[in-house]
């Protein structure tokens, strides 16, 4: 039998520690926690020292009774659960049961931790074991038990004054404050318009555009051309002042791009989102999967560092393989003269981790890929490339800045931006997403020289209208969570489905909206509880659980100065009346009865019903009387409706804003809100209209007759104003795919004609 026995906390990863330790050790899983506070009042006692009491969770009961049996054989008690607080925790909560059951007498129990799982780290982890933290078992009790007094304080609080079954978490209640916050920002928006001016203009077979900057020598801003009518007297001015643009000002500059930092838990969790549109919680149950050990053939083996860290550091013999591989596989300017390095932006990051990384960059994504689920192998890909291209050298871009005059008159200018990839470096192998950010396409200007005269092909203006800030998404909301300070990054993923669970939030197109019920429960903590959500005294709230880990601060003074504050709120928060948190008044009286009216919530969230309920039972939906309280519609100056004369208002329909007649429904002229771009190019079937930019109500971009619905010519990639050699169809499109690259085809699906005009991505 043997005398070692090593637990660690899943099934899968001693499947894999197994491997590497072999017949000497017998390793049993604990499946998670194995004690936790006794779910009732008084299971954390403030009165005395914040005194917990715990109970062996019952679902886990035989996993102890398991590991107690192989203790009283083994000499050598190991303790391997994961490496931060949570895994502290659960090794301590299971020494705490053996000492209960008085297994140890003349045992060795120590605690042994490793950031990857691989022979190496396993090894040498288990020949310099420690005994367990207490402050870092200390800072999870203190956040466990700030968690418990939250929820089992402020929870039936809410039951109470707004319905049973409701809760409120002290990072939770945080999260869904920016939520509602953003939801009111968007409410409050009021939308506006604004112009840009533009010219097309040719050098040879290239074509490019520039956009209006400047206007008889005062520079543009956002709202300098504010409606349509101004718009039409700058471009008047422009006009008159002749048929040509000069070039009065070439800048060309060298610009460089450097990688990001290999990941951390936030980094990795927004990227998931955004380039696997994985949601946060799969995305760590899948690193876990990957860090605890897959069978990729040779036996199981842990492929990535553990994924619960804030540090960007990376191991001084992984950078060394890294580099190693760059100066195999690729030429040699990719590989930089010296190590990269990186600094942590997150606060009181844990820089004795590591960052997410493979736990050998030999081991290529094409490699393991016939061992993993698909979301396993695109995450593992996905660390695998940015773990590779932080370490490379940065892209490197030749940029061009044009100024345009038209005719002589130097003060109004035009300006054209253009870059071109002149070295890739590291994209070549890994480029970052962006959220809630559209970049501008890179654009390629034809060589030019100053004083060089140019056709203007075409000059326009364009109408815009204001956006209000977007809600948030799975990533841009963790990217927030962190900037505020708010819970920790291995929390973000529970906080996220806590939110959801209760129906605080619903998902709508992958962004979050406030549910009616979540709303409310804000309203009420932010007005009643407005210290507990405050932004800044949760992140410092989450310091302080900081400095106790790492044994700068004790744990009880912590919770105590959060108690005293905490509990005299409550408690005089008692009488605040079910109606003052539920009801607003609105300024109108019930048509029954005569008594004020109100938005009410309800189990099917909120509606408007009399003050006067029960003897009143007056209710209806809260939108029947939208048109009522709606603002009155945006008029478009200085235009009239085409078909009857009648007035051009800003209407909105299922699919969104556009603009229609006031006489509706005796004249139902309408328009888009946004004028489609003109592509120029003229319609091959009806030969008298142009085919416009136009998007479907799916939102994809589609090309067609600006004559609709006389001529229903429509294609779905943008057209080019040159004859299929083939057949003779006056037009080509340009289509564009990952293995094809960007194609000349013919629309004429008989045809077949295609010329390959560039090259697939990283070809």
């Amino acid at each position: 039998m043997p005398t070692n026995l090593l637990i660690v906390e899943s099934p899968s990863k001693a499947k894999t520690l197994k491997k590497y330790l072999g017949k000497d050790f017998e390793i049993l899983a604990s499946y998670g926690h194995v004690r936790d506070l006794v779910p009732k009042q008084g299971a954390v006692d403030p009165a005395n020292k914040f005194a917990m009491k715990y109970e062996l969770i019952d679902r886990n009961q035989k996993h102890v009774d398991a590991i107690a049996s192989a203790v009283k054989e083994a000499d050598h008690i190991f303790l391997a659960t994961d490496p931060d607080r949570e895994g502290e925790a659960i090794s301590w909560h299971i020494l705490e049961i053996l000492k209960s059951k008085r297994l140890l007498k003349d045992k060795t129990i120590q605690r042994v931790v490793f950031h990857e799982i691989t022979q190496t780290a396993v090894k040498d982890a288990v020949a310099n074991p420690r005994a367990i933290s207490m402050d870092l078992v200390n800072a999870q009790q203190a956040r466990r038990a700030l968690d418990y007094l939250v929820g089992f304080n402020l929870s039936p609080l809410l039951w109470k004054k707004i319905r049973r079954g409701l809760s409120a978490g002290r990072v939770q209640s945080p999260a869904l404050r920016l939520i509602c916050e953003r939801e009111l920002e968007i409410r409050a928006f009021k939308q506006e318009e604004y112009w840009t001016i533009h010219l097309d203009s040719h050098k040879g077979r290239q074509k490019f555009g520039a956009k209006l900057f400047q206007f008889k020598g005062e520079k543009l801003e956002q709202f300098s051309i504010p409606t349509e009518v101004r718009q039409d007297e700058v471009l008047a001015a422009i006009r008159a002042s002749g048929n040509d643009a000069r070039v009065v000002k070439v800048e060309k500059r060298k610009k460089t791009r450097s990688p990001t930092a290999p990941f951390t838990t936030s980094t990795m969790q927004q990227e998931a989102v955004r380039k696997l549109g994985m949601t946060t919680d799969r995305t760590m149950r899948t690193a876990q999967q990957l860090y605890e050990g897959i069978d990729v053939g040779s036996g199981i083996v842990g492929l990535i560092t553990y994924m619960r860290t804030d540090s960007v550091n990376l191991a001084n013999e992984a950078i060394a393989e890294i580099r190693d591989y760059i100066n195999t596989h690729f030429d040699k300017e990719y590989l930089p003269a010296n190590p990269v390095a990186y600094k942590s932006k997150a606060k009181n990051a844990q820089e004795a981790h590591e960052a997410i990384r493979p736990t050998s960059i030999e081991r290529t994504p094409e490699a393991v890929k016939p061992f993993l689920t698909p979301e396993q192998f695109k995450l593992y890909e996905m660390i695998w490339k940015r773990t590779l291209s932080c370490q490379m050298a940065p892209a490197k871009f030749d940029t061009t800045s044009l100024d345009l005059a038209v005719g002589q008159d130097d003060t109004t200018l035009f300006r054209a931006s253009g870059q071109i990839l002149t070295f890739p470096g590291f994209i070549a192998v890994y480029q970052e997403d962006a959220d809630d950010v559209e970049e501008d396409d890179e654009a390629r200007l034809p060589p030019l020289e100053m004083g060089e005269i140019l056709p203007i092909d075409k000059l326009f203006g364009e109408q815009h209208f204001t956006q209000p800030p977007p809600r948030y998404s799975e990533a841009s909301l963790v990217k927030a969570l962190e900037e505020f300070g708010i819970g920790r990054p291995s929390t973000y993923a529970s906080i996220i489905s806590t939110l959801k669970d209760r129906e605080y939030v619903i998902l709508d197109k992958k962004r979050f909206v406030p549910t009616d019920v979540g709303e409310v429960v804000n309203k009420f903590l932010t007005e009643h509880f407005s210290t507990y959500v405050d932004y800044n005294f949760t992140a410092k709230l989450e310091d302080k659980l900081d400095e106790v880990s790492n044994g700068e601060r004790e744990w009880i003074p912590v919770l105590d100065e959060f108690w005293q504050g905490f509990d005299n709120q409550v408690k005089e928060k008692q009488n605040i009346s079910r109606q003052e948190i539920t009801q607003e008044a609105i300024d109108e009286a019930c048509p029954k009865c005569s008594k004020p009216l109100a938005i009410r919530l309800g189990k099917r969230g909120k509606f408007i019903g009399c003050t006067g309920y029960p003897e009143c039972d007056y209710t209806r939906n809260l939108n029947d009387d939208q048109a009522e309280v709606e603002e009155a519609p945006t008029v478009i100056e200085g235009r009239v409706c085409p078909a009857d004369g009648g007035q051009l208002i800003i209407k909105t329909g299922r699919y969104g804003k556009f603009i229609g007649c006031a006489n509706y429904p005796k004249c139902k002229h309408i328009e888009p809100l946004e004028k489609p771009k003109d592509t120029g190019v003229t319609c091959p079937e009806c030969k008298t209209g142009t085919l416009i930019e136009r998007k479907s109500r799916y939102g994809k971009m589609f090309y067609s007759c600006n004559t609709y619905p006389t001529c229903k010519y429509a294609v779905w990639n943008p057209p080019v104003n040159e004859p299929c050699p083939k057949c003779g169809w006056p037009v080509l499109t340009l289509k564009t795919t990952k293995r094809r690259g960007t194609e000349k085809v013919c629309p004429q699906k008989e045809c077949g004609f295609a010329e390959q005009v560039a090259t697939p991505e990283g070809a």
